[in-house]
């Protein structure tokens, strides 16, 4: 039997970062919020015992360092299961472009063996393994939205966006490693954030504050993200880089912004809100 999950993008309505931390990491302010495209990945057992992955597009980091064998590992030694699994993963999502792919692939992991195992985990269970491998690992375990405070782990769910607005997630030719943008970043306290909290409607409130730092080292996306404004659209990094996200209210404009920025990226999508939730 083979079982399939949908790993979903996301984006970062809102982005503050808080203060730097002892331990060299950052506290965060932000709303995460999954959209309507992603990775498809499959598995089914293998009574070997072994866990195995294939790709559609294979990575260059050997297969222990790869999120979803992690995942796989860590919910194979807690519950003491025999079986192994076959993964394959259809990869569409970019990489290094800010749109948590790699860790809504390792959620997509957890969420599919727990039905595969017939292990019965509770969400809160599966978040827990999730954070150990990452910030945002716990919150694709749900999707939908949330808020997220820490280094991005504590999460508060939030209501979906009923929006019928489109969403262009735009990647220009570049990547933006999160070390490099986290390394320029000055941070801004707590009022940012505390002021957001206060708001009714995150869409009148786009802000991410890498803005402040990347778009001036990385051209590309600033190009990118004017060429979508002057389109119409409402346009944000997403988390600290490199894609771009752009609301537009019509479809007929979203796809105009669509063929006129098309040359500029690797990778480029027409989507919407997601109010997908796993539990």
């Amino acid at each position: 039997m083979i079982l399939t999950e949908f790993a979903l993008a996301k984006i970062n309505l809102f982005l503050s970062i808080i203060n730097k931390r002892e331990d060299g990491y950052h506290d965060i302010g932000t709303m995460f919020h999954t959209v309507n495209c992603g990775d498809l990945l499959f598995g089914e057992k293998d009574s070997s015992g072994k866990i195995s992955i294939f790709y559609n597009n294979p990575p260059e980091y050997p297969l222990e360092k790869d999120l979803i064998y992690r995942a796989a590992e860590k919910l194979k030694e807690k519950h003491l299961i025999s079986s192994g699994v076959r993964f394959y993963l259809e990869k569409r999502l970019p990489l290094g472009a800010g749109l948590g792919g790699g860790s809504s692939d390792a959620a997509a992991a957890l969420r599919l063996l727990n039905r595969l195992w017939g292990l019965r985990a509770s969400s809160e269970e599966l978040e827990e393994i999730g954070a150990s491998l990452g910030a945002d690992v716990a919150f694709f375990v749900k999707g939908g939205a949330a808020l997220a405070t820490g280094i991005g782990n504590i999460l508060t769910p939030q209501n979906t966006i009923e929006s019928d607005c489109c969403i262009i997630l735009a990647t220009p030719k570049c990547s933006v490693p999160t070390a490099d943008a986290y390394k320029d970043v000055i941070p801004a306290g707590s009022l940012p954030w505390q002021t957001f909290l206060k708001s009714t409607n995150p869409l009148d409130n786009l802000y991410n504050q890498f803005e402040e730092t990347v778009l001036e080292k990385y051209p590309l996306i600033n190009f990118l993200k004017q060429k979508l404004n002057a389109c119409g659209g409402n346009s944000l990094l997403c988390g600290s880089g490199s894609s771009v996200f752009s609301l537009f209210y019509s479809l007929e404009s979203a796809v105009e912004a669509y063929e006129k920025v098309k040359n500029e990226c690797r990778f480029l999508r027409i989507t919407s809100f997601s109010p997908k939730t796993y539990f």
